[in-house]
């Protein structure tokens, strides 16, 4: 065989080689693009598409990259929780003796890590329940969520995504930290249909804060404005919540509801909150909706943060129960209920 063959041979298997790899390559981004649950706007693929030509770079292209897998301990747990006096205030002061520790009823067996943080990067998800139930406050509503996303996020750290939801979940706008496209996001809301609260929430959870990885702290949360009616959703209640938990967000809920009574939704959001360690709002006149973006920002500054080792842990995917109690008087820890242990 001559040298020119043999190099011939050699470049017909290289284009063989990369004509496998692209059509791989196209099989895969097609397949991602038929499993996406959200309806994407029209008009937010034009913005994000001219979004390139100048200020900082958009990452809401970062999904279709493949994930960087980090190894890290199975058996450490990782929690954030807050501390509130009497009074319902913020107590920031505390060290890892002012606690105690429970997983699954027992004592952990060890602390890893113990840190005050205020100031960990936050990855956000904006929900808005754009049903035919929400009307009258919603566009102070939109203004309020603008508002809140402006003070919350700082460029280049933190980043957030919205979501409308009715009966489907629709996509105004993807992970990014440039508030001129979240913003834009928000105003594409409009609201009619029914309402798919649980759906919305399970998909933000595993297709935006569940697959993403990282190799450091970071706060993941979800702010829903609704007034927790469900009458759309294949997920149920239960669904929504383990979820959540999976991904280890907090769920922040401010009720639309502006009716002065007590009604079933309450108690739907409250739940979804409590479960995940974060907290329902239910303002009734329209300036308690931007005080209660406040005391979320607010919140999101003051958590504590910890890692811990099970004293009996498998990784068998079971549910391990959370406890986390203040040994000072008077003083109440507000934490997720629990973790679902992962499978070896």
């Amino acid at each position: 065989m001559t040298k020119g063959r043999k190099f011939g041979l050699a470049t017909g298997g290289f284009a063989l080689l990369l004509f496998g790899v692209a059509v791989v390559l196209s099989l895969s981004v097609a397949g991602w693009a038929q499993s996406s649950p959200y309806v994407l706007a029209a008009s937010a693929v034009a913005v994000n598409s001219g979004s390139a030509a100048g200020g900082p770079t958009d990452t809401s292209n970062e999904a279709d990259e493949p994930i960087l897998t980090i190894k890290k301990r199975v058996d450490e747990v990782n929690v954030l929780f807050i501390a509130t006096d009497r009074h319902g205030k913020f107590v920031r002061n505390l060290n890892q003796n002012d606690f105690s520790f429970f997983d699954d009823h027992k004592p952990v067996e060890s602390i890893l890590a113990f840190r005050r943080e205020t100031d960990l990067p936050i990855e956000l998800g904006l929900l808005m329940d754009v049903s035919g139930s929400v009307h009258g406050r919603f566009g102070f509503e939109k203004e309020s969520a603008t508002g809140f996303l402006q003070h919350v996020l700082r460029p280049g750290y933190d980043r957030a995504f919205v979501v409308g939801f009715n009966k489907e979940s629709h996509l105004t706008q993807d992970f990014t930290d440039q508030m001129s496209l979240l913003a834009a996001g928000v105003q594409r809301l409009k609201n009619h249909g029914g309402t798919a609260l649980y759906d919305a929430i399970y998909k933000a959870c595993q297709d935006k804060l569940l697959r993403e990885q990282f190799d450091h702290p970071i706060r993941k949360a979800i702010v829903i404005l609704s007034d927790g009616e469900d009458n759309q959703s294949e997920h149920t209640r239960a669904q929504a919540i383990e979820m959540a938990e999976r991904a280890e967000v907090l769920i922040y809920a401010i009720s639309t509801d502006d009716s002065g009574l007590i009604l079933r939704g309450d108690k739907v959001l409250d739940d979804l909150a409590s479960a995940t360690g974060g907290r329902a709002f239910f303002p009734y006149k329209m300036k308690d909706i931007t005080r209660s973006f406040a005391a979320i920002e607010d919140e999101l500054r003051s958590q504590y943060a910890v890692s811990y080792k099970p004293s009996d842990f498998g990784a068998d995917g079971r549910y391990h129960s959370i406890e986390i109690t203040a040994l000072k008087k008077d003083l109440q820890v507000r934490a997720r209920r629990g973790y679902y242990a992962p499978r070896q």
